[in-house]
Parts: C-alpha cells; sequence; structure tokens
C-alpha cells in the first residue's frame, strides 16, 4: 500500500483549514486539522504528521509558543505559513527552528512545492504528481 505523507495544517481560521484540506487531498496528501496549538500538540503525539504547516498569530498557545513545544518533541518540518511578514519575525520562526516561512496570501503552486522540498529533504520523498505542470 502506498503510504501519502501527513500534514497537520494549525490555524485559528476555520476557511484556511478548509482551503488547505482542498489544497493537500487532491495532491494525494492526509490533512489533519488543528484550530489551535494545544490542539495540535495533541495531535501531533496522536496523528504523527510527516510536515506542520504552522500560523502564527492564534489565540491561546500562538504559533512561536507551539513551534517551540514541537522542537521539543520532534525533529519534523515545520512550514510557517502566516500573514505576519515582517523580517524580524521571519528570523525570529526562522531561529526557533522553523524549516520555511510562507506568507499569506500564498500561491498553491509554491506551497506545494515546498511542502515536496521539505518531505524530500526529511527522507519522505512520497511521490505526488505537480498538477497542472
Amino acid at each position: 500500500m502506498e503510504k501519502h505523507a501527513r500534514i497537520m495544517v494549525v490555524d485559528d481560521e476555520q476557511t484556511i483549514l478548509s482551503l488547505l484540506k482542498r489544497i493537500l487531498e487532491p495532491e494525494g496528501y492526509e490533512a489533519v486539522v488543528a484550530a489551535d496549538g494545544r490542539s495540535a500538540l495533541a495531535l501531533l503525539e496522536e496523528r504523527k504528521p510527516d510536515l506542520v504547516l504552522l500560523d502564527i498569530m492564534m489565540p491561546g498557545l500562538d504559533g512561536f509558543q507551539t513551534l517551540e513545544r514541537i522542537r521539543q518533541r520532534s525533529n519534523i518540518p515545520v512550514i510557517m505559513l502566516t500573514a505576519k511578514c515582517e523580517v524580524t519575525t521571519v528570523r525570529d520562526t526562522l531561529g526557533l527552528g522553523a524549516d520555511d516561512y510562507v506568507r499569506k496570501p500564498f500561491h498553491t503552486r509554491e506551497l506545494l512545492a515546498r511542502i515536496r522540498a521539505k518531505l524530500r529533504r526529511a527522507g519522505l520523498g512520497i511521490p505526488t504528481p505537480i498538477k497542472g505542470s
């Protein structure tokens, strides 16, 4: 049976969670969604995703705190996906251990290419076709 990469999407906006599920699933990924940092940390243990897409601005545990706690437990690839675009924010998240940073609004093809690259580098070169090319 072919393995499909499991990607956890963490964002407090339901529209973003739904959009990313609609983008990821046709590409062959299993999308696991969490609406906040606490839920994400529980799902990290339970569902064991291969990659995390993580927003910064969330109630409760924000993306910085969630990233720090993920890094205490795992070396899973984390791509920050956020509207915050200050250079210091990018620097700080990369310094905390994020593997990449994508600004909202994002281009679907670019996000998918970054996901594939991170999975490949993590040794999870799970083949997925590039749609529309």
